[in-house]
Parts: structure tokens; sequence; C-alpha cells
């Protein structure tokens, strides 16, 4: 276990109220690299209802355009500080959750690249079900309880990216993406992994993501084609900021609209678009 591994946890000889995300304790030796052998793995479910465009049919337009948004955030992160990405959307159903797993996957790339899904939709939450895994204690547990991220953090295989889930539904989710302890976690695990994907609840009608938004360098706002209002988009941008929402990804469209394109390029400079083929009930 690596050294940066055992700083975030408790020596025998520490008192037992000791802060365990104490910054003096998770950075004690930030140069090491974790050792991500010892990480434990989950063995997912893939099936045809999860969309996963990049795995089931790499050859389609809309693994295509996974592919392309990696690029393009491959190039912004050559230029910035660019590694935890708020992802987040107008609205409920517009697919964000759709959206992170597809990223996550193209970011990973068969395990090149160490990426990190960090289920902060405390709400809501979709990845252990959806991706059929036992579930496991997860983030909720780490801000409320103190629990060692460390044995929260899992490798999901074949798809080789790692996932801390929301773990167990709570009564305050807001206060506790409020507090000091997560900043320390998102701030020990950027030095460990190369992307970390927030996955957020919708910006209206609740707080959670703008609570989250501290702990991120930008944003993807998701949309869907043909479903999100105009004042929903106008309203999440001003919220988060236009200089925070780096780009829009306009999910499930069929061919990029040209009105919609030159309606969302004014606010940051270029439309992304996931294009699929919507199936049955809307993605979350």
């Amino acid at each position: 276990m690596s050294h940066v591994f055992e700083a975030l946890r408790k020596s025998k000889g520490q008192a037992e109220n000791e802060d365990v995300f104490a910054p003096e304790a998770i950075f004690r030796t930030p140069e090491k690299v974790p050792d991500f052998g010892s990480i434990r793995t989950e063995n997912a479910e893939i099936r045809p209802e999860v969309r996963l465009a990049v795995w089931d049919n790499p050859g389609t337009l809309a693994a295509d355009r996974y592919r392309l948004l990696r690029l393009q955030l491959e190039k912004l992160q050559s230029k910035r500080t660019l590694r935890t990405i708020l992802l987040t959307s107008a609205s409920p159903q517009d697919g964000k959750s759709t959206v992170a797993l597809n990223l996550a996957v193209v970011l990973a790339g068969q395990g090149k690249h160490r990426v990190l899904v960090l289920e902060a939709d405390l709400r809501c939450p979709s990845f252990v079900r959806r991706l059929g895994l036992s579930p496991w204690k997860g983030l909720s547990e780490c801000l409320a309880h103190g629990l060692d991220p460390v044995t929260a953090v899992r490798r999901v295989d074949p798809l080789q990216f790692y996932l801390l889930p929301a773990g167990e539904r709570v009564d305050n989710p807001t206060e506790l993406l409020q507090s000091e302890r997560l900043t320390h976690l998102v701030q020990a695990m950027s030095g460990w992994f190369d992307w970390i994907l927030i996955d957020s609840p919708p910006v209206s009608p609740i707080a959670d993501t703008l609570a989250l938004k501290p702990r991120a360098d930008a944003s993807l706002l998701v949309v869907r084609s043909g479903k999100t209002p105009r004042e929903a988009v106008e309203e999440a941008i001003q919220q988060l900021g236009p200089g925070f929402v780096m780009g829009i990804v306009l999910n499930g469209a069929k061919s990029l609209n040209r009105k919609y394109a030159e309606y969302y390029s004014k606010y940051y400079g270029q439309t992304i678009a996931t294009k699929r083929k919507v199936v049955g009930r809307p993605a979350k």
C-alpha cells in the first residue's frame, strides 16, 4: 500500500477524534503515486439499457462524438489546469449520467489513463444499479462518518475506470457537499487520477451543484435535444457562470440542429453534440 494511501489512514497512536481529511494527513507525501493494483475490482454488467455507445458500438457516430470530446478536453488540458470536471444538466432526465459513463470509458482508454467517476448526486444515485454492481459504502459515508475514501474506491472492469459511488442516501446532502471534507478529498484524489468526473444533480431547483462548483476546474452542461427548455439552459449557465461552463453536450440529437448550435455557441464558443438514437425511457 502506497504512502499516499497510508497518509489517509489513522495511525494507531492518533486520537479517535482526529479528522482523517485534515490537510496535514492527506498531503504528507503528495509526490507518491498510489498502488492502484491494491484497489478492489468490481465487474460491471454492460446491458443495452446502459447506453454505453463507446463500448457496445465503438464504430457509431455517437461513439465518435465522445472521442471528439476527449480530444477537445485533452487539448484544453494541455493549455490550462483541467483535471476535475463537473458534469451537470439544466434539468432532470437530460442524460448527464449516460454522458458521464461514456466519457469515463473513452477517457480511460482501456486503462491508459486513470479516470475517477465521483458520484456526487446523493439524492438520486444510479451508477451502481445501472452497472449491475453490488452496493458498497461510498461518498456519503466518507463525508458523514469519516470513512477512509481508499476503501470506497473501486475499479470497474472491463471498462477500466474507477468509481467512488454516492453510497447511502442521506437527509442533508447539500450540507455534506459543502463540507471541507469534500474539498480535502477532491484535492487528494486530483493528485492520483488523470481525470475526475464529478456527476452532480441538475443545476435547478436544488443547490447541490453550486456547492460542488468550487471543487471543480470547469463544467460540462448536458442538454437534451428537443426537450430541455431554452430558459432552463440560460438559467443554468447564469448560475454556474459562463466562464465556468466550458462546453455544452447536446444529448439525444439525431442531427445537429443549426439553430441549437448557433444559440448555444455564443456562450462558450463551440457546441459539442452526442448523437444517439433515443430508445425507450430517457436516461437520467
